[in-house]
């Protein structure tokens, strides 16, 4: 059972892992596509779901020679043939455009995960046009296509901004046939429960963003809200937690587990740090339970070997439909 560095005991697992026993899943790792690199935690908005609890107040900022190292590895991994760029707002990175662009040279698909409203601060007036010019796949959050229900999630006076972005993207050719530039958007549920599913959301988005905005997309992703960091502490508020967790596990599905994005990714922390996921990473839990950074590989294959650390969050990403950062997995 490759569940961790060692062979251990049914007693001495987590309850997820126990699940996995008891449905006979063996999660082993598949040949690496995936790097994910979060570029810093700085952001212009504080989310109340985000799970790595970014914000403008937060110094953590990849510098360049970490950005550097990156590169250099992907130079050397032909099968890795994305690039996830995350933060908080990836954008506010004052290296973000050099790792965009050199990983674009390398023949990687870029992604930058986008908050939409950065897209209109200060210093970022030409960003949009530069995502355009670089052809770099665009994933935006956006939780509703309500005012209430957007700002009750991401804070008062983000709805319009965002709507605004989208149809600035919109406007470059973003979402649009015969463009090649790809717009996908990303729900998450307001509170303790699960997405629905995620094709009939989509067709609901395309008809509301279309009819009263003029907006067009290409998918929609919905992804779980994961039980950390500031989302865990609105449940325990609430006194949710429990009850949450419980609709989770109950929740749980062997195809969806078969299909976890921590099987074929890795995700790179803004100091280097190795993760198994974005949500290890939020939770400082490192690549297999061994705490790595990306100068103590010598290449990316090199994790095709590792073990994957699994907890107690994971049922976030195997309820329903399951959840990734692509979305649904089943």
């Amino acid at each position: 059972m490759a569940l961790s560095a060692r062979h251990e005991s049914t007693q001495a697992l987590t309850p997820f892992q126990q699940t996995l026993h008891a449905e006979g899943i063996e999660l082993r790792r598949t040949p690496l596509e995936t790097l994910q690199v979060n570029v810093g935690k700085l952001c212009d908005l504080a989310c109340r779901h985000c799970h790595v609890e970014a914000g403008p107040k937060r110094t953590e900022i990849m510098e360049l020679p970490t950005v550097e190292r990156i590169l250099e590895l992907l130079s050397e991994a032909p099968a890795v043939h994305t690039v996830d760029i995350t933060g908080g707002a990836p954008e506010l990175n004052p290296h973000f455009r050099r790792l965009v662009s050199e990983a674009g040279k390398l023949g990687k698909t870029v992604m930058d995960r986008c908050n939409l409203t950065v897209l209109f601060r200060d210093g970022q007036e030409d960003t949009a046009q530069f995502l355009a010019d670089e052809g770099v796949q665009i994933v935006a959050s956006l939780p509703c296509y309500t005012r209430e229900n957007v700002e009750k999630q991401r804070g008062l006076r983000v709805f319009n901004p965002s709507i605004e972005a989208l149809q600035l993207l919109n406007g470059l050719g973003y979402g649009r046939s015969g463009t090649g530039l790809q717009l996908d958007l990303v729900y998450n549920p307001l509170g303790p429960s699960l997405p629905p599913a995620q094709d009939q959301l989509e067709e609901t988005y395309r008809q509301e963003l279309g009819d009263r905005f003029g907006i067009v997309f290409n998918h929609l992703y919905t992804i779980t809200n994961m039980p950390i960091k500031r989302f865990l502490h609105q449940l325990e508020r609430s006194g949710r937690r429990e009850s949450y967790m419980q609709t989770l596990l109950d929740a749980f599905n062997p195809q969806a587990a078969e299909g976890v994005m921590c099987r074929n990714l890795l995700s790179v922390g803004w100091d280097g740090q190795l993760y198994d996921c974005d949500f290890n990473q939020a939770l400082d839990l490192p690549l297999g339970g061994n705490r790595r950074t990306l100068w103590d590989i010598e290449s990316l294959e090199q994790i095709n070997r590792e073990p994957i650390a699994f907890r107690n969050h994971c049922y976030g990403c195997t309820a329903g439909a399951g959840s990734s950062c692509g979305g649904a997995l089943a």
